[in-house]
């Protein structure tokens, strides 16, 4: 399938999706970034020195935006699968529930890559054949 059959609805559920996935990560990265309190003492809990706020808090901005932007949205994608699979490692690491801890940065994951499918035909086909 190239773009110009690309279903507009498609389209737009990509891009609702991955703008929430956005939003969600900026979020988080704003977090770190500002070094807020909840988020510090979340730290602590899940064994992350506290000190490492700001460039955690950096690197998920960067890959977040890489992900926004479309033509870098691919390895955008593959490199927030690398970082999603760090906080499922960690949350598995500390003893986290499994379905509302462990597994919602899973959960991120597929909403990140089916967005990005719904919107990159590419991709797309990659994964249906």
């Amino acid at each position: 399938m190239n773009e110009i059959n690309q279903s507009p609805t498609y389209l737009w559920v990509g891009r609702i999706l991955s703008g929430l996935v956005i939003a969600f990560l900026l979020f988080d990265a704003g977090g770190k970034l500002a070094k807020i309190e909840p988020v510090l003492k979340s730290m602590e809990e899940l064994g992350l020195p506290t000190s490492s706020a700001a460039t955690i808090g950096i690197l998920l901005l960067v890959i977040t935006v890489m992900y926004a932007i479309p033509q870098t949205a691919t390895l955008g994608a593959l490199l927030l699968t690398g970082y999603l699979g760090g906080a499922v490692a960690i949350h598995l690491r500390v003893g986290n529930p499994l379905w509302t801890h462990t597994l919602f940065p899973v959960y991120v994951g597929i909403f990140l890559w089916v967005g990005l499918a719904l919107r990159n035909p590419k991709v797309k086909d990659f994964f249906w054949f």
